[in-house]
C-alpha cells in the first residue's frame, strides 16, 4: 500500500464512525413525525412531537458521560481503541431502534426501547467526534490539517445527505399506511450497513505517531488537570460548539419538520431541499478547510459567525411571506453555504486547542457539553418558541443567539496553523498531574 493509499483509509476510517452518528440523528430528526404517531400516542400532534423531540435531545445528557469516559479511554488506551468501541456502540444503538416494537404492540415499553437506544448512543458518540477528529489531524501532511479536520465534517455532511435521501424515498414511494406500518424502519436498516465495514476498517487502523510520542503525557490525564491547565481552551471550544451547533441542528436537521408543519409544504419537498443544499455543502466544506490552512482559522471563522448572524431572519421572514419550494431552497442553500463555512475550520481549530496528551479530552468535553445543552433539543426548543411566540420565525432568533456567542469564540481561540500540532499552549504550565 502506497503512502497517498495509506492515508486514504485513514481518511476513511475516522469519517465513517462519525457518519453512523449523524446519519442516524439525522434519519431520527426527519422520520420524528412518523415516529410520534407510532412511539408517542399523545393527546394532540404538537404534544407527540414535543415528547419525540424531548426523547432526540435525552440522548445527549449522556454525551458528557461518554466524553469522560470515552475521552479519556482514547487519551490513555489510544485513538484506535476507543474508535472500534464507539463504533461497536453505535452499532447496538441503530439496532434496537430499527427492531423496536411500536406502542400499539408492546404498549409503554416501546418508548422506553427508544429512549433506551438514544442513551446508549448519547454515551457513544460523546468520545466519537474528539477520537476521530483528534486521529484525522494527527495523521495528516503537515499544511493541510484545516484540510484533513474538513473530512471529518464532510463526513456528517454526507451522512445527513444519505439520510435526506434515505427518507424522501420513503416518503415517495411508499403511502403513507405504508410508511407507518414498515416504511419507517428502511432508512435505520440501511444505516445497520454502515456499522460492520466501520468495525473492520477500524480493525486494521495503525496507532497515529503523535498519540505514541505522548503516551506517557497521556496516561496521566485527568479531568481536573484538562480544567486546570486549558481553562481557556475548553472555554473557547465550548463556546464555538455553541455556535455551530445551534445552526446545525436547526438548518440541518430541523428544516423538514418545519417545512411541513409551519410552510405547509409536503414532506417531499421538504427532503428534495434539503438533499440539494447539502450536496452544495459538502462540496464546499473541503474548499474552506484548505482556505483555513492559507489564511488561518480565525479569519474562516469570524466569516461564518457573522453570517449566522445577519442572514438568518431575512432568510425565514422571505420563506414564511411566501412559502414554496423554491424559496425553502434558496434559505437552505444560503444557510448550508454558511454552514460550509464554519465547518470547513472548526473540526481543526478545536483539536489545536489541546496538545496530544489532552487532545480528545478535552475536545470531547468541551463539545458534548455545548452540544448537549444547545443542540440536541434545538428541535425542542424552537418548536416551543414558536408555540409561544407565535412566530414563525423562531429558527432565526435562535441561530442568532448561537451566532453572537460564536463572535466572542473566534477572539478567543488560539489559531494554531502555523504551531506543531503536539505543542503545549503557549501560556499553559507543562507540568504532568497525575489525577483520578
Amino acid at each position: 500500500m502506497n503512502r497517498r493509499d495509506f492515508r486514504a483509509s485513514q481518511v476513511v476510517a475516522a469519517v465513517i464512525g462519525n457518519a453512523l452518528e449523524w446519519y442516524d440523528f439525522v434519519v431520527f430528526g426527519f422520520i420524528s413525525v412518523v415516529i410520534s404517531r407510532l412511539f408517542f400516542p399523545a393527546s394532540s400532534e404538537y404534544s407527540a412531537l414535543l415528547l419525540t423531540f424531548a426523547t432526540f435531545g435525552v440522548g445527549f445528557f449522556m454525551r458528557p458521560v461518554g466524553a469522560v469516559v470515552l475521552g479519556l479511554y482514547a487519551d490513555r488506551a489510544g485513538r484506535k481503541a476507543a474508535l472500534q468501541l464507539v463504533i461497536l456502540l453505535m452499532t447496538i444503538a441503530v439496532a434496537i431502534i430499527a427492531f423496536a416494537p411500536t406502542y400499539q404492540s408492546i404498549g409503554v415499553g416501546a418508548p422506553i426501547l427508544i429512549l433506551l437506544a438514544r442513551l446508549l448512543q448519547g454515551f457513544a458518540t460523546g468520545g466519537e467526534f474528539s477520537s476521530a477528529t483528534s486521529f484525522l489531524v494527527e495523521v495528516s501532511p503537515a499544511g493541510r490539517r484545516g484540510l484533513f479536520g474538513s473530512l471529518q465534517m464532510v463526513g456528517q455532511g454526507l451522512a445527513a445527505m444519505l439520510g435526506a435521501l434515505a427518507g424522501a424515498a420513503v416518503t415517495k414511494a411508499l403511502t403513507p399506511d405504508q410508511v407507518d406500518s414498515w416504511g419507517w424502519r428502511v432508512p435505520f436498516l440501511l444505516g445497520l450497513v454502515i456499522g460492520p465495514v466501520g468495525l473492520y476498517i477500524r480493525r486494521h487502523l495503525d496507532e497515529t505517531q503523535e498519540f505514541l510520542a505522548h503516551r506517557d503525557d497521556s496516561r496521566s490525564v485527568g479531568i481536573g488537570r484538562v480544567f486546570r491547565e486549558h481553562t481557556r481552551a475548553v472555554a473557547a471550544s465550548f463556546l464555538l460548539v455553541v455556535c455551530g451547533t445551534t445552526a446545525f441542528y436547526v438548518v440541518l436537521l430541523y428544516m423538514p419538520t418545519y417545512a411541513k408543519t409551519q410552510l405547509a409544504l409536503p414532506l417531499a419537498d421538504a427532503f428534495g431541499a434539503q438533499i440539494i443544499a447539502l450536496a452544495w455543502m459538502v462540496l464546499l466544506i473541503p474548499l474552506f478547510g484548505m482556505l483555513s490552512d492559507r489564511i488561518g482559522r480565525r479569519p474562516v471563522l469570524l466569516v461564518a459567525t457573522l453570517g449566522y448572524f445577519f442572514l438568518p431572519y431575512p432568510l425565514f421572514s422571505w420563506v414564511v411571506a411566501e412559502p414554496s419550494f423554491e424559496r425553502l431552497l434558496g434559505l437552505q442553500l444560503a444557510m448550508c453555504g454558511v454552514v460550509a463555512v464554519f465547518f470547513g475550520a472548526v473540526a481543526t481549530t478545536l483539536a489545536e486547542q489541546f496538545p496530544t496528551g489532552v487532545r480528545s479530552t478535552g475536545t470531547a468535553i468541551a463539545y458534548n457539553f455545548a452540544v448537549m445543552l444547545f443542540g440536541g433539543f434545538a428541535p425542542f426548543i424552537v418548536t416551543w418558541l414558536m408555540q409561544e411566540t407565535g412566530s414563525p420565525c423562531a429558527p432565526a432568533y435562535y441561530i442568532m443567539f448561537g451566532a453572537s456567542v460564536g463572535i466572542a469564540a473566534t477572539f478567543l481561540i488560539r489559531d494554531g496553523r502555523q504551531r506543531p500540532v503536539s505543542t503545549e499552549s503557549p501560556s499553559m504550565p507543562n507540568a504532568i498531574v497525575t489525577e483520578l
